[in-house]
């Protein structure tokens, strides 16, 4: 890929994306954005790939969207185009017809917990880190969060992440059911990698079928509880909590410059 802040690779049939922000966590920001978005596209529909592995260099998989440009919006984009955009993204790899891993180490954080989330399954370090801080500025997990917890943690658990903020480490993670294997970080991407050629290896039609079916338990719910997520969000951007929280965001950071 030519944005050096994005690696891809394909290794025996499973397409590697690899965020490449080590310095920032692996934050999003919207150019980085725009080139995942491509990669992923590209390796779920490459008859070649079997497999997509998401994974982070550096000490953490993913931080969420990069502070210095949160709130913002290319353009003149409206807060609805913006967040349906980034929901569809979270769709399609949800609902693609191969299967998804992600390797977790560090933090996984907002947009980068829900990343992971939206995976069919995660393997995750033994230093990792899991939150979802959005109720803090003022505004709601918005790809899937509050709708992808649920089903696999159940009502209460995703709650006390979601209204709190808190953040959990890889035992309870684990002990939670949102991640089928803790590694040491170490061996994290060795396992992950392993784990994927496993899966790339099965017959093709009979994985797309497994995974279709497994889906069926939740996907409409969860498609339906985006769109909600849609809604409240939008509505958030607009709240005065938001925009005193924004405002006083705005004023820290200018001091500390």
């Amino acid at each position: 890929m030519p944005n050096a802040e994005l690696k891809t690779e394909i290794i025996d049939g499973v397409g590697v994306v690899s965020l490449n922000r080590p310095h920032r966590h692996n934050a999003i920001t919207d150019e980085l954005y725009e080139e995942l978005c491509e990669a992923l596209r590209t390796f779920l529909s490459d008859a070649h790939v079997r497999c997509v592995l998401l994974r982070g260099e550096g000490r953490s998989f993913c931080s969420g969207r990069d502070t210095a440009q949160l709130g913002q919006r290319a353009a003149g984009e409206d807060d609805f185009t913006f967040v349906l955009g980034h929901q569809r993204t979270r769709l399609e790899v949800i609902e693609a017809r191969k299967p998804v891993v992600a390797a977790v180490q560090g933090y996984a954080l907002g947009g980068g917990f829900e990343m992971a989330l939206s995976a069919d399954i995660r393997i995750i370090a033994d230093d990792a880190v899991l939150g979802l801080p959005e109720v803090g500025l003022g505004l709601v997990p918005d790809t899937g969060g509050t709708q992808l917890l649920p089903a696999l943690v159940g009502p209460s658990r995703a709650k006390y992440l979601v209204m709190s903020g808190e953040r959990i480490d890889a035992a309870t993670a684990y002990d939670w059911g949102l991640a089928e294997e803790v590694v040491p970080a170490e061996n994290l991407h060795e396992r992950a990698l392993e784990f994927c050629r496993r899966l790339a290896a099965q017959p093709v039609l009979a994985m797309s079928m497994a995974k279709t079916l497994v889906n069926q338990s939740t996907v409409g719910q969860i498609r339906n509880g985006i769109a909600q997520e849609l809604l409240a969000q939008t509505a958030l951007f607009t709240s005065d909590e938001y925009l005193e929280i924004k405002r006083r965001r705005s004023e820290a950071s200018r001091k500390e410059h």
